[in-house]
């Protein structure tokens, strides 16, 4: 069974972190250990976690702020991600290891999220498509590398379908073209429609 500091560091992680209304707002410690049902020692506990990872700040006095993400991490974010994502799909197509069963089944499912009270589902859907083509080349580093990117790729996710009201649909398309891409075993199509993909979502939150 998870322990309470576990517990504490999965919910801010994959859920307070990632809501657009909690961007620049302080963590309510109580209001939070209430909700998850532990004590305020393993929030306070995983807040610590989470700004070793510089997800959260610690003010003196006044707690866990939730910064807004700016531009240079937004850039550094996307142009991390452009290269693992870019190397994996030319990897995967040399090792005739592309994973186009787990990539369509994932992108069919971000087609049935439509609802304005789905876009955590869709992105959680959005990072598993990607995550699926990065674990196809087999290298573990690379994998738990780009996992690390898990929580902010989530956040910029949801920011960006709040932000662009037509950006599901674009995501839905961008995706298509990547697989269409890989289909044909075509590594620099695929890369160039991972690079586009990414560069719009950027765009998105820079201009926002």
């Amino acid at each position: 069974m998870p322990s309470g500091r576990q517990l504490a560091y999965e919910h801010l992680k994959d859920t307070v972190l990632s809501d657009p209304a909690m961007q620049g707002q302080f963590v309510n410690e109580q209001a939070l250990a209430d909700e998850i049902g532990v004590s305020r020692t393993p929030i306070r506990e995983a807040l610590l976690l989470l700004a070793a990872e510089e997800l959260v700040q610690l003010v003196p006095k006044r707690g866990a702020y939730i910064a807004p993400v700016g531009g240079r991490e937004l850039r550094e974010l996307f142009e991390f991600r452009t290269m693992i994502e870019c190397y994996s799909a030319r990897r995967a197509v040399e090792l005739d290891a592309v994973p186009l069963d787990a990539m369509r089944a994932e992108l069919a499912e971000q087609r049935s999220l439509a609802g304005e009270d789905q876009a955590r589902a869709f992105i959680d859907r959005d990072h598993r498509f990607h995550t699926a083509l990065v674990r196809a080349v087999g290298n573990d580093m690379l994998t738990k590398t780009y996992d690390g990117l898990r929580a902010r790729q989530v956040r910029a996710g949801i920011v960006a379908l709040f932000r662009a009201g037509d950006r599901r649909k674009s995501v839905l398309a961008e995706h298509e073209a990547i697989v269409a891409a890989l289909a044909a075993r075509d590594a620099d199509a695929a890369t160039a429609a991972i690079t586009a993909h990414l560069a719009a979502t950027q765009r998105v939150l820079l201009e926002g």
